[in-house]
């Protein structure tokens, strides 16, 4: 089917199936947390879901977790409803960034969704980064934290945009930790602060040339994430994940990977998005209440700006103020 045929289907206006069906994501960064609940959710609304990331059945990568992998998340996207295709990619390694753009060209001959939610730098944070300065932190680490939370970024989209742009409504997501408006606090340590800000950016560049293809980019970025390496992080489950609170107060306004999830769909499926959000820094947060998406304990969390009232402004309340 032609393109441009496809254009009132795949943007919802058939009720009579899922909004996204007939489009062609990519999810880079989907192995686990955000990433695969951003794939899944895709997959719901009826898209065709790449899902990238080093973690396979056969190879893990340095984050060390072997419980979550791409060919996991690819059946879970299936079994939403869409289709999920694994393709194991590093996306520092600029060949298997092209050989994965040649394969979505040979199969689909287009991409409608890039989302880039590349990262798995936490390891590096708490012992390497987080209280120290930047001349304190080790070189090494630092720089790797600039690899995997900018530089992957730029050789995704470098690679990926002129197959976006084929599409009818090219959508780029950029996912990232805190909005424009957050970080203009320092994010503790600056090799974090720029691997955090550095998407925030590339949205709004982006979102430039894109504009010219009726496109848009946007930056997004969950609140306090129940991602899987921060609920064992905790020692819960996303079933007890509240006996947390008492370690960690500030936890009362975590939210599930699925409530991002829910809210980037729901702006996939916007005709109007574009207009709407091309260029911003936006939230799950400001999202969910922008489209009316709750998270799955049906509560609609806003952490950035609980954060931004009570922590760091002194108003009166609590977390449950702002769910």
């Amino acid at each position: 089917m032609h393109t441009q045929d496809m254009t009132t289907k795949n943007l919802g206006q058939d009720a009579a199936e899922p909004p996204l069906t007939g489009r062609i994501a990519l999810v880079a960064g989907a192995t686990r947390g955000a990433g695969r609940a951003l794939a899944v959710e895709l997959g719901r609304s009826g898209a065709t879901v790449y899902v990238t990331g080093r973690t396979t059945r056969n190879r893990v990568s340095e984050v060390g977790r072997t419980s979550e992998t791409i060919e996991g998340t690819a059946e879970l996207v299936t079994a939403a409803g869409g289709a999920g295709i694994a393709v194991p990619t590093d996306h520092l390694d600029e060949d298997q960034v092209r050989t994965l753009v040649q394969r979505i060209d040979g199969e689909q001959g287009r991409l409608d969704i890039l989302v880039n939610d590349l990262w798995g730098g936490e390891h590096l944070l708490a012992a390497s980064v987080f209280g120290k300065k930047s001349w304190e932190t080790p070189l090494a680490d630092g720089l790797r934290i600039l690899e995997l939370g900018a530089r992957s970024h730029v050789i995704t989209a470098a690679l990926l945009l002129p197959l976006l742009i084929r599409s009818d409504a090219p959508l780029h997501v950029e996912v990232t930790d805190g909005t424009a408006h957050s970080n203009r606090r320092y994010r503790e340590n600056m090799y974090y602060d720029l691997a955090k800000n550095a998407p925030i950016r590339l949205a709004f560049g982006l979102g430039r040339e894109l504009a010219e293809y009726g496109g848009a980019a946007v930056a997004v970025t969950p609140g306090f994430l129940r991602s899987e390496q921060m609920l064992t992080h905790f020692g819960v489950a996303e079933e007890n994940w509240r006996d947390a609170i008492a370690r960690e107060p500030a936890f009362a306004i975590a939210e599930s990977p699925q409530y991002l999830a829910r809210t980037v769909a729901a702006l996939a499926a916007d005709p109007d998005r574009a207009r709407r959000w091309n260029g911003r820094s936006t939230s799950s947060g400001e999202l969910a209440g922008v489209y009316g998406v709750t998270d799955t304990d049906g509560s609609r969390p806003n952490a950035w700006a609980y954060f931004e009232d009570v922590v760091h402004g002194g108003k009166e309340g609590s977390p449950e103020d702002y769910r």
